[in-house]
């Protein structure tokens, strides 16, 4: 009796509790938030092994423009990696608490018959025998009825097994959920420390890189007119193409001779071997990532209200880093008409990456990047970042490259 009793007063005081506690988002789809786990879980290990690469890499660096360089893009990647943590704490405890409420909704249907009989029976387990003689009736009366409730008790803790089974069970995700708040706490803490790291980072190489800002302002000028003239994103990226092919052309051009002692001795100059218009290579460049960590809304090749996508979209956290997806050139970086800041990497090759969407731009044109470096944030509202990777004009799955 005892056993029932306690089982069904642990089951109104769990159901008492629902009322006041605060409750996390319940999905709607327990398969997509498994599938959201996993993919966070996955999304996680993967920026730390870049993490780890990258800070190898500028211990390494003798550099100190490289070494600089590759710390910035070891931070982005550890921003990733506590935002795809605070990810996957989110989805365990959105499952949690999927599981908590419907325990609570399983212990309300079975509170109400238990709650009555129990009622009953402390009612009249507390009553006096010696009241229960002086009542109408005989003693023989009253020892049956002490028999019957005899009996009658271990079928209540029988049927009541369940329910203290569900009252463990609520008491272990009571403490799951715990664990996922600390969890989120955790890494929410460690994404602010990450970012604030960054920025400091990030001063300092502006503060450093003061001196040659003059080219770099004359680059993106041009960038800015090429961004103007061009019809749409397309052309823009065609025109940027042609002058990385250009650059590529003009570089290769042998340097100047110097003048001979005698000039009757000189000799004229072979015939300098034509360049290659810059033809895409067959190696896109490895490694490959992608900008931003999220769930994929549309696919490359999709169908849309503006075409077949040319590229893939993400949708990321709110305010997320977002970082270059490969070693390059930054062609082009600001904003551009319908598709907020983007930015544009030229990489070896005739290979080109597009990133749109970003709500703030942290690189310059002419800034060499290296693969994982900080290009900005994603939008606090509705984020959405899309890669497109060409080869030449031509635009590719960037999907299969991504390691």
């Amino acid at each position: 009796m005892r056993a029932a009793l306690a089982a069904t007063l642990a089951a109104s005081a769990l159901l008492a509790a629902a009322a006041w506690a605060q409750q996390a988002p319940v999905a709607q789809d327990p398969a997509a938030t498994r599938a959201a786990l996993r993919d966070a879980l996955m999304a996680r290990r993967q920026a730390e092994a870049r993490s780890v690469r990258l800070a190898r890499e500028a211990e390494a660096a003798r550099d100190a423009a490289d070494r600089s360089a590759r710390e910035a893009a070891a931070l982005a990647a550890r921003i990733q990696q506590a935002e795809a943590g605070i990810a996957a704490a989110e989805a365990r405890a959105a499952l949690v608490e999927r599981d908590r409420a419907a325990l609570r909704e399983a212990l309300g249907r079975e509170q109400q018959p238990v709650v009555k009989l129990t009622a009953a029976l402390q009612q009249f387990s507390r009553r006096p025998v010696m009241l229960a003689v002086l009542r109408p009736g005989s003693v023989h009366d009253v020892v049956y009825l002490r028999a019957m409730l005899a009996t009658a008790v271990p079928q209540v803790q029988t049927r009541t097994a369940g329910l203290r089974q569900a009252l463990a069970r609520s008491r272990q995700l009571r403490e799951d959920a715990r664990q996922a708040a600390n969890v989120l706490r955790s890494e929410q803490a460690a994404l602010g420390q990450r970012r604030s790291e960054l920025a400091a980072l990030e001063t300092r190489q502006r503060l450093a890189s003061r001196e040659a800002s003059g080219t770099a302002d004359r680059e993106a000028e041009r960038a800015l007119a090429l961004g103007e003239q061009a019809r749409d994103l397309d052309s823009l990226v065609t025109e940027l193409d042609r002058a990385g092919s250009l650059r590529e052309r003009l570089a290769a051009l042998p340097g100047p001779l110097l003048r001979p002692e005698r000039p009757e001795q000189a000799l004229a100059s072979p015939e300098p071997a034509p360049v290659a218009a810059g033809g895409p290579a067959q190696a896109p460049p490895m490694p490959y990532v992608l900008p931003a960590t999220g769930r994929t809304v549309v696919g490359f090749g999709a169908p849309g209200a503006a075409g077949v996508s040319q590229g893939l979209t993400v949708a990321p956290r709110a305010g997320a880093q977002v970082v270059a997806p490969a070693a390059g050139r930054v062609a082009f970086a600001g904003p551009y008409r319908g598709y907020g800041r983007i930015v544009i990497i030229e990489h070896a090759g005739g290979w080109t990456s597009l990133v749109t969407g970003l709500a703030r731009v942290d690189v310059a044109v002419g800034q060499q990047l290296v693969g994982g470096a900080p290009l900005g944030i994603a939008a606090q509202a509705n984020p959405a970042i899309t890669l497109e990777l060409r080869r030449g004009t031509q635009p590719v799955n960037p999907l299969p490259f991504v390691g």
